[in-house]
């Protein structure tokens, strides 16, 4: 998505809300109110003494294992970043970039999207140099990339009925194998769309954008399924072999979604409900607890750590070699 200069704008009204807009005020809330009540429900059936159990007798080796699927999956949530470098051809070095994408999702898992996933990408790519439009771009594609990816890989799971729900569960299976084909479609859509409309432009607030490439579109597509994997992996080793990798990634995948709309910093009781209430009576509740609490300490906090020190490093440089110039030219 390249800028180019601002086009002349007239003063813009002020928009009205949108239906959805309007129905957002109520809907998030009533929803959040619905999630909060169900891990209520099950709170007073947790077994914390069981979760203790669990997570003493996890083996070093299997945690090492979890913490390097972990790793190995921030690493490449950082390369999304690099995507919208070069669909950008902004001129900063690829590491810079990379180390912001890390950085970010770090801070973006641990206090939220707005703080983590935009605000603290924003800020630093404006410390490197780094224009508005450019930003926002970057920002975009790596957003877009990680819900892509997510589509594909649930979709795909869905469509062939890799997923066993519950007996109670709202959906039914046909259902749920409609709309993994619907989140394939999608992303279908997207690639087909960054075919035929190659070389079009839009303007948005001034500035003219454009669809990625065909191999960069199926690349965001790759490196996102592949992300979301990861993490099942991660969470699939946790649980052993309790229930399916299929199950396991579903469920996870189920609660990213939930902890997307409640703004919870780091889903903080979203996680716990959504595997409660999934899992119930397919795994004991101090099971599914210790997992979740592995997993929270190997996937989120110890990033955390390193994320901080990245920051770190990247105020140091952004510090002592402004960069204005060199991050508008071309990669």
């Amino acid at each position: 998505m390249l800028s180019s200069p601002a086009l002349p704008q007239a003063p813009a009204a002020p928009a009205s809300p949108t239906p959805w807009q309007r129905w957002r005020r109520w809907l998030v809330p009533v929803f959040g109110a619905v999630v909060l009540a169900l891990l209520l429900s099950h709170a007073h059936k947790i077994d914390w003494r069981g979760a203790w159990e669990a997570l003493q007798r996890y083996p070093f080796a299997l945690l090492a294992g979890v913490l390097g699927l972990a790793t190995a999956s921030h690493v490449l949530y950082g390369c999304f970043d690099l995507i919208g470098r070069r669909h950008t051809r902004h001129g900063l070095p690829w590491w810079q970039s990379w180390s912001i994408g890390v950085t970010s999702y770090a801070f973006n898992l641990n206090l939220g999207s707005l703080v983590g996933g935009v605000g603290m990408r924003a800020r630093l790519y404006a410390k490197a140099g780094l224009d508005e439009a450019t930003i926002s771009q970057v920002v975009a594609l790596s957003l877009a990339t990680n819900w892509l990816g997510y589509g594909v890989l649930a979709g795909g799971l869905f469509a062939a009925g890799a997923v066993t729900l519950p007996a109670d569960a709202p959906i039914g299976a046909m259902a749920l194998r409609a709309l993994g084909v619907l989140m394939l479609a999608l992303a279908a859509g997207y690639v087909a769309a960054c075919a035929f409309n190659k070389g079009r432009e839009w303007s948005i607030r001034g500035r003219r954008v454009h669809l990625p490439s065909v191999p960069l579109a199926l690349l965001q597509l790759a490196m996102a399924a592949a992300n979301w994997a990861l993490m099942g992996g991660a969470m699939s080793l946790l649980l052993g072999h309790e229930v399916p990798y299929a199950t396991a990634l579903a469920v996870l995948m189920a609660a990213s979604v939930v902890g997307v709309v409640i703004p919870i910093p780091s889903g903080l009781g979203v996680l716990e409900a959504v595997y409660l209430a999934l899992l119930s009576g397919t795994v004991p509740h101090g099971r599914v607890m210790g997992a979740v609490l592995a997993y929270r300490a190997l996937y989120y906090l110890l990033p955390l750590g390193g994320g901080l020190l990245l920051y770190a490093g990247l105020a140091r440089y952004a510090k002592a070699h402004p960069a204005a110039e060199a991050a508008q030219a071309p990669a």
